[in-house]
């Protein structure tokens, strides 16, 4: 039967007492290489300058006091952050831990409408936000009843005539000031129910839900992942290797980027190279001028490395590692991306962020992972697989992957059938179909979940499917996800029209062709970009459901796979 139960004794203790801003900023760990002083953690790319633990404690301790001291932020408040890569991004994280706080970040390409979802969600009380952001953050705050002073900006310019406080004025303010604050060690055991984050993810089905996820869990993942990778104290530290621009704020892949991309590097004794925005052409640039030896990567990164000429104009030698997650890649462009770095151990992960990040990761001693699997089971994960009937599959067979795992999230905040459908009895239901081998392996080979993955972004298709059904000329609707090379699924919307509308179409192709124009425009409007229905639209007589009235969602993904046949890229 395909069920493996990893040996706990495999794990070191892990602590139950401890903050994930304490456990990294300011406690040590068996598993922990000793990073060197004078080594920094964080470089800001495009300006060169970088900071040290000290400074970070610093900045940290002096925001966390003026969030107390004028805001009046206690534990288990919400703060939201939205807002594109930034070097006191994370600044702002523990700042918010320090207080007990509960953290919240949302995509930076997201509308007022989502924003204000997500606000209303977290029952966020302040905001933190870049300039370029602070008109759609105003503009969810009035709308979530949040008054204008509890927006507060990263940067001052853009935003001097605002009237809007700055991340650094308050951090001057809190180290000007008395300690307003005293921060708290957890008691034993707290950690496993004290919530760290609120991330977002669609669960099962429906708009995206709020993940409760405790100290305790990202703290077991940087563990296992450690183990995993056979760190420890005594080994030699890793100043002079630097891990790829850091994303932090990468929307539904929140927690992989939180986990694995920033928190994991810094335990690791790795320096991180923070990029605000993401370009190719930088990202090049920075992996040459800075020497970047580590990528962690997302599937459309992994293409363009694969296949743009702009490659060649770099000087790429220094990287050794390479790992892609957030959506499965096929061997072809594993093996397209090998050519292109042939010296890197290259590779994919697995996970989600019900699990507090890695499920899986391809094994350190095989260099070269091209079978399209998402690597082996980290340590301390049980994990079974199971027929849609409930029974277990055999090693080999397609099913669910249900795991058991230290990291696990604490449920979905303010959603308990959506929890009872996903946490059952300590075990998670992943919604994902898989191929799980003898050894641990994991082949993923679909999601059973109602949701696509977009550029490594989770899009809920009941999301997309509430706002098509405004438009007017729109009676019901069904959107699947097609495959794409550059994107790994793009969204498609199968249409009903209504009986007049639908009599026009029929009778001038060029008026069903604007048609289908508008609808996707009418999304494009109302939607971030990544949720755009870049599979088009397709009008049919009806959509299929069964008596329930459920979407047979797996019917029209049959027919989207005939219409749209073959993968294709855009570069």
């Amino acid at each position: 039967m395909a069920e493996i139960f990893s040996p706990v004794q495999n794990l070191p203790r892990i602590p139950d007492d401890l903050t994930l801003t304490q456990f990294i900023l300011d406690c040590e760990h068996p598993c922990k290489p000793v990073r060197k002083v004078g080594v920094p953690w964080i470089i800001e790319d495009h300006s060169g300058k970088t900071l040290e633990l000290e400074e970070l404690r610093t900045r940290t301790y002096g925001l966390a006091n003026a969030l107390k001291i004028r805001y009046d932020i206690k534990e288990d408040d919400a703060v939201l952050i939205f807002s594109p890569n930034h070097v006191d991004y994370l600044v702002a994280i523990w700042a918010a831990h320090r207080l007990g706080a509960i953290v919240s970040g949302a995509n930076p390409t997201f509308t007022t409408d989502e924003l204000a979802y997500q606000v209303e969600a977290t029952k966020a009380g302040i905001i933190l936000t870049h300039p370029d952001l602070l008109p759609v953050a105003l503009s969810a705050a009035r709308a979530s009843g949040i008054h204008s002073d509890h927006v507060i900006v990263f940067d001052a310019a853009g935003s001097e005539n605002l009237q809007v406080s700055t991340v650094q004025t308050l951090i001057t303010q809190g180290l000007a000031s008395p300690p307003g604050f005293k921060e708290r060690r957890l008691s034993p055991g707290e950690a496993r129910t004290k919530i760290a984050f609120y991330c977002f993810s669609s669960g099962t089905t429906g708009k995206p839900k709020a993940v409760a996820i405790p100290h305790y869990a990202p703290i077991a993942n940087i563990i296992q992942m450690a183990v995993f990778h056979k760190l420890n104290a005594s080994d030699v530290p890793m100043e002079e290797q630097r891990f790829r621009p850091g994303d932090i704020c990468s929307g539904g892949e929140y927690i992989y980027a939180l986990v694995f991309n920033t928190h994991f590097m810094f335990f690791c004794g790795m320096s991180v190279v923070l990029t605000t925005r993401f370009s190719f052409a930088d990202f090049l640039k920075n992996i040459d001028s800075y020497r970047i030896t580590h990528l962690i990567l997302v599937p459309p990164m992994v293409v363009l490395l694969s296949k743009s000429p702009e490659v060649t104009k770099y000087d790429l030698s220094t990287v050794r590692f390479i790992k892609s997650g957030g959506a499965p890649l096929a061997p072809a462009t594993l093996e397209q991306l090998i050519k292109c770095f042939p010296d890197a151990s290259v590779g994919q992960g697995y996970g989600t962020t019900e699990s507090s990040g890695g499920i899986s990761i391809s094994p350190i001693d095989r260099k070269r992972d091209v079978s399209g699997g998402s690597g082996i089971l980290l340590p301390g994960i049980d994990a079974r697989v199971e027929r849609q009937d409930g029974s277990l599959a055999e090693f080999g067979e397609m099913g669910e992957l249900v795991i058991r795992s230290p990291s696990l999230a604490l449920g979905y905040a303010g959603n308990r059938l959506a929890m009872e459908e996903t946490f059952i009895n300590g075990w998670y239901r992943t919604g994902d179909e898989v191929k799980l081998t003898h050894t641990g392996e994991v082949f993923v080979i679909d999601r059973l979940k109602e949701m696509l993955k977009v550029r490594g972004y989770q899009v809920a298709p009941a999301e997309l499917e509430g706002c098509i059904l405004d438009h007017p000329d729109v009676a019901d609707t069904c959107v699947v996800g097609v495959q794409d090379e550059y994107s790994g699924e793009i969204p498609l919307a199968f249409v009903v029209l209504h009986p007049g509308p639908a009599e026009h179409a029929r009778e001038d192709p060029r008026v069903a062709e604007d048609m289908k124009q508008s609808i996707v425009k009418h999304v494009a409007d109302r939607k971030a970009a990544y949720k755009k229905l870049a599979g088009g639209v397709e009008f049919v007589d009806a959509i299929p459901k069964n008596p329930s009235g459920k979407l047979l969602r797996r019917v029209l993904r049959d027919r989207a796979k005939e219409l749209r046949p073959g993968p294709k890229a855009k570069l």
